[in-house]
């Protein structure tokens, strides 16, 4: 063991001397990682994501299966963004000031991870409508109690050097579930010839409730892999740690500190807020309408209960795995991008991309060339999931690293939330109910975003005072 590593620190963490941090000062000195290190301690995200992918393509179905009218469903959908408006935080709060043998991060991954693998083994085979609206309530929480520390456990774990890399293969594999989770009902019918279970009782057909089934499996495996391959460093003080731990307690006063949090937010924080807002303003725009204004504009169709909807609508989603798709090839080359250009002015220009893409689904009427508005989609996508990560992770006191990602979601989901409640209102009485409208108004979204994306002070290149 080399002088200048402590021995707590490989004791704690079960690390050779090689991969244990060097104490500089106060501070620990990152290693860097390899590239199969970061996959591995990534490769958690897959699982998730591919929990997400499949609530993604399949609740709305769900639902209809089970009778809901067209006008509950969006409130059915709320449980989403109300959920993560709640739990992250805590749970990144929470896991800012846990330590034990799993470690900092990783007891949440593996508790959220069992509980929305249970969920997705059960969904499926609810026999009543709000019998699916609470298991999507619960499968939800269990996802952000997973997902939320992550984004910590990067920055915990990845010198700023590295943690472009680390969140741009975050985004690799949430390309990658949400491809292979968002097919797999299609793959299970049309190429693994699965047939319909003769005398089945189930409202929800067979191939959807295997892929819950292989959902759940992956989610649980996935998580595990990461766990068992990626320990943690232990606080840099551990009796200051424990000193803080012990300090305050309680639900009153855990939610005052978060409010502390919010109230003492740094700058870069502030100002990447309204990037995230209006990016996903733009993002919820295409969610909601794309495949619908597909049927209506590319395929012509009148009559929601024609054929030519229903393959309208399905096209739609096909153009959906395809910005997934590319999501996952295009990670690869963002870190190299964000070393050339600077990530503020690379994530920026994907915005813009994504932009061109939306917009322009307004003068195509051609199926095949619909596909061609998703790789700039796609490549927007990928750098919405990591570049704001990665400028954001530098700004922030490592020991308030986990309540303030947690919080970073409140700039996602306060707009899946307005854009639930209010923009049926503005579709009747602004976009008089044009699919296509909605879908350039997401475009417009996203150029806003990446204007202000300007703004943003980028701590690598910046002083600790400007931050």
């Amino acid at each position: 063991m080399k002088a200048s590593q402590p021995a707590h620190i490989v004791e704690v963490t079960g690390r050779a001397p090689s991969e244990a941090p060097l104490r500089t000062g106060t501070h620990f000195h990152k290693p860097n990682r390899s590239f199969w290190q970061i996959w591995n301690m990534s490769f958690g995200f897959f699982g998730i994501q591919f929990g997400w992918g499949l609530q993604m393509a399949n609740m709305s179905a769900t639902y209809e299966y089970l009778g809901a009218r067209a006008d509950q469903i969006p409130i059915l959908w709320l449980a989403a963004p109300l959920t993560g408006l709640i739990v992250q935080p805590i749970i990144g709060h929470a896991s800012d000031r846990t330590w034990g043998p799993l470690g900092r991060r990783r007891p949440y991954f593996l508790a959220g991870a069992i509980l929305a693998s249970l969920m997705l083994l059960l969904m499926p085979n609810s026999s009543a409508l709000w019998m699916a609206a609470c298991m999507l309530w619960i499968l939800d929480a269990s996802i952000n109690v997973s997902m939320e520390p992550f984004r910590a456990f990067v920055a915990d774990i990845l010198s700023e050097g590295q943690r472009t890399a680390g969140f741009a293969m975050q985004s690799l594999f949430i390309g990658l579930g949400a491809v292979v989770a968002s097919a797999l009902p299609w793959l299970l019918a049309n190429v693994f010839h699965m047939q319909p279970i003769a005398g089945d009782a189930h409202a929800v057909p067979s191939t959807v409730r295997l892929s819950f089934y292989i959902g759940a499996a992956t989610f649980i495996g996935a998580v595990l892999w990461t766990i068992v391959t990626t320990p943690e460093y232990p606080p840099e003080d551990i009796n200051a740690f424990k000193a803080l731990k012990a300090q305050k307690t309680g639900l009153a006063a855990n939610a005052s500190e978060i409010f502390a949090a919010i109230s003492e937010m740094p700058g870069t924080m502030r100002k990447l807020g309204p990037v995230q807002l209006f990016t996903w303003l733009g993002l919820f725009c295409m969610w909601l309408y794309f495949p619908v204004a597909v049927a209506h504009n590319v395929f012509g169709a009148q009559d929601p209960k024609s054929p030519l909807y229903e393959a309208g609508v399905d096209w739609g989603g096909i153009c959906f795995a395809l910005y997934s798709a590319v999501c996952f090839v295009f990670s690869f080359a963002l870190p190299g991008l964000a070393r050339k250009f600077g990530r503020k002015h690379t994530h920026s220009l994907c915005l813009i991309c994504g932009a061109v893409g939306l917009m322009s689904v307004a003068v195509i009427h051609n199926k095949y060339v619909l596909l061609l508005t998703m790789i700039g989609v796609g490549i927007a996508w990928a750098s919405t999931l990591s570049m704001p990560y990665a400028v954001l992770a530098a700004s922030l006191p490592p020991e308030r690293t986990g309540v303030y990602m947690g919080i970073f979601n409140f700039f996602i989901v306060t707009p899946e939330i307005l854009a639930s409640l209010f923009f049926g209102w503005i579709m009747i009485h602004l976009l008089h109910n044009n699919r296509i409208y909605a879908i350039i108004a997401g475009g417009v979204f996203l150029l806003i975003a990446a204007a202000l994306m300007q703004r943003v002070s980028d701590p690598r290149t910046l002083s600790v005072q400007d931050i």
